[in-house]
């Protein structure tokens, strides 16, 4: 992709603690795409292709288990946008270091939800940070960044002390919700109910939006079209949404624990006239089954919310829903 394209990339979107699959669940995979293969003709590496291409996603990939971490496109060549730091920092470092330019200095730009340690897990692990010559700038709405990026080295929870970077690192913390500039886009950000205090992104460039809204707890009764996040979330291209839980998980067992469920992912980015909803921050709990059985169901939630909109005279948004899987690369179209 050009430099003048819209992108974001998912370095890691499970919540709360990195999930790795276990050795049983990849031979689950195997066994089940065996089974699916029977009387099937794999006698050509097309055939195999296209086979391995025509089975269920929970079968052929993973949703992945690092926890939070995404890319948005930049203009400049040397500088790299980042929301949050989770072990998906680590992926983007590996991958970066492989590539020509990573010989040459830098600009990272890291944009932080919140502090919590599953956000910020893979700064340690961050292998530009090491090299003299990089700059790497934070910017978030708390006050403290600096002081919980240093606690987590540690000595006593981390071998490398915080002091062994080499590469010149800023910490900007911002007045909350105020509006800023980064790699060409026009940001502001929102106060969201989490544990802590987590904030929301919203980001503009060349007449397109990209929302960032992980570890977020909406109320279903709130949720109306003068509630705020609506205006917040209104027409954005994409839209990455904390959609951690179900209705019935949400309100059962897993109220007041900082995320929502993907009953109202839907009626919020309906109701915002949003065009790609990407559900975020994944349950550790679930695995590449439960995930893709969660989609199903968002999806047929989808459904309900276009009837209703029908019945009262309105044409229902075209709105297109996916599972953020880490890998995924979303153009913003």
């Amino acid at each position: 992709m050009s430099s003048s394209e819209i992108w974001a990339k998912i370095w890691g979107c499970r919540g709360s603690i990195p999930t790795p699959l276990y050795a049983s669940q990849v031979r689950d995979k195997i066994e089940r795409a065996l089974w699916l293969a029977r009387g099937r003709d794999l006698s050509s590496d097309l055939a195999i292709s296209r086979f391995i291409e025509s089975l269920p996603f929970e079968v052929s990939g993973t949703y992945g288990g690092n926890t939070s971490c995404v890319e948005l496109s930049t203009e400049g060549t040397d500088e790299y946008l980042l929301l949050d730091a989770g072990s998906g920092l680590k992926s983007f470092s590996e991958e970066f270091m492989k590539r020509p330019e990573s010989r040459n200095p830098a600009t990272f730009h890291f944009v932080m939800s919140h502090l919590h340690w599953d956000h910020i897990q893979g700064f340690p692990f961050f292998g530009p940070a090491y090299i003299p010559g990089n700059t790497i700038i934070i910017y978030g709405y708390h006050s403290d960044i600096e002081r919980l990026f240093n606690a987590q080295m540690n000595d006593a929870w981390f071998p490398v002390n915080y002091d062994s970077f080499r590469a010149n690192i800023e910490f900007r913390p911002m007045e909350p919700e105020s509006p800023f500039e980064i790699c060409g886009y026009r940001a502001r950000g929102v106060w969201q109910n989490h544990p802590g205090v987590a904030f929301g992104y919203r980001f503009e460039r060349n007449g397109k939006a990209i929302i960032y809204s992980t570890d977020s707890e909406h109320d279903l009764e709130k949720v109306n079209d003068a509630y705020h996040f609506i205006d917040f979330f209104r027409d954005a291209d994409l839209l990455i949404f904390d959609a951690q839980y179900t209705l019935e998980d949400n309100i059962v067992s897993k109220q007041n624990w900082g995320h929502s469920n993907n009953v109202i992912a839907v009626e919020m980015a309906m109701r915002s006239n949003v065009k790609h909803l990407l559900i975020f921050h994944h349950d550790p709990a679930n695995s590449d089954e439960n995930l893709s059985d969660f989609l199903n169901l968002t999806l047929e939630y989808r459904e309900v919310v276009e009837r209703r909109f029908q019945s009262s005279g309105v044409d229902a948004p075209n709105l297109k829903i996916g599972l953020a899987h880490d890998g995924l690369v979303i153009p913003v179209l």
